[in-house]
């Protein structure tokens, strides 16, 4: 099976603000350290202390050096920290997740072919797009047990401070973006439609799917996928079409 993936990941930090903002938070928090060591470890700030009757400026130069050998040391590696830390955050954020349909890689054959977050023309993303000779197939998954939940007609999502908020159903969500996939690809050959599957992947077998959109758990994404129903309108040279202008889009 082919994978196609997105080129361009949204936010993704570049490699010289990765290196910078690393070198930067590393002096910092080296220099913080060694000012530290400085200052309480050996008697060097002890030369910046007047002795006997300092005059105004040698005590304004004495409480400056005192000041600035207590107070630098913590800035500089908190400074320092963060920077590092920010770096980290960013790098993290930026990794793609694996999808689903990215682990599929080793278990479907070469007249499969999987598009992990492909942004379409409209801006939407999507996470898996399947396609093999029944057309294609938008695969998404559902949010860890606990971050998400179906609370009455509608769901809920769990934010950062514990409370739950109203989001969009995650079948319905599912079966527009198979709409737009159809649409999008509808536009290479005003003559020829592609049949687009959807199915949400969800570790609960007891959600109830909809006429639109399929509910599978993980264990049943390459079942689901070899019971689809061949196009017989999608000839081998159409397919490699659709691949084509999925692989323009990545």
């Amino acid at each position: 099976m082919q994978v196609i993936s997105s080129r361009s990941r949204a936010g993704a930090p570049a490699h010289r603000s990765i290196v910078v903002g690393t070198l930067v938070g590393a002096i910092l928090l080296v220099g913080g350290l060694a000012i530290g060591w400085l200052a309480l470890a050996t008697p060097f700030i002890s030369h910046f202390t007047p002795e006997g009757r300092p005059g105004s400026s040698q005590l304004l130069f004495g409480v400056l050096a005192w000041g600035f050998a207590l107070v630098a040391p913590a800035t500089f590696i908190i400074v320092g920290l963060a920077r590092i830390v920010t770096v980290v955050d960013s790098v993290s954020a930026s990794r793609p997740r694996s999808t689903p349909g990215s682990r599929l890689a080793r278990v479907l054959g070469e007249e499969y072919v999987v598009a992990s977050r492909i942004r379409l023309p409209d801006g939407r993303r999507v996470p898996d797009l399947i396609i093999g000779p029944f057309g294609a197939a938008v695969l998404e998954e559902l949010p860890p047990r606990g971050a998400a939940r179906r609370h009455a007609t509608g769901w809920e999502a769990r934010t950062r401070e514990g409370r739950w908020i109203a989001i969009e159903d995650p079948l319905e969500r599912a079966a527009r973006d198979a709409d737009r996939v159809r649409r999008w690809l509808a536009q290479d050959d005003q003559d020829f439609i592609v049949k687009v599957y959807a199915a949400v992947v969800s570790p609960d077998a007891s959600l109830p799917r909809t006429a639109t959109c399929a509910v599978i758990t993980s264990d049943q994404i390459v079942p689901w996928i070899m019971s689809l129903p061949p196009q017989r309108t999608l000839t081998e040279g159409r397919r490699q079409r659709l691949v084509e202008v999925v692989r323009e889009l990545a």
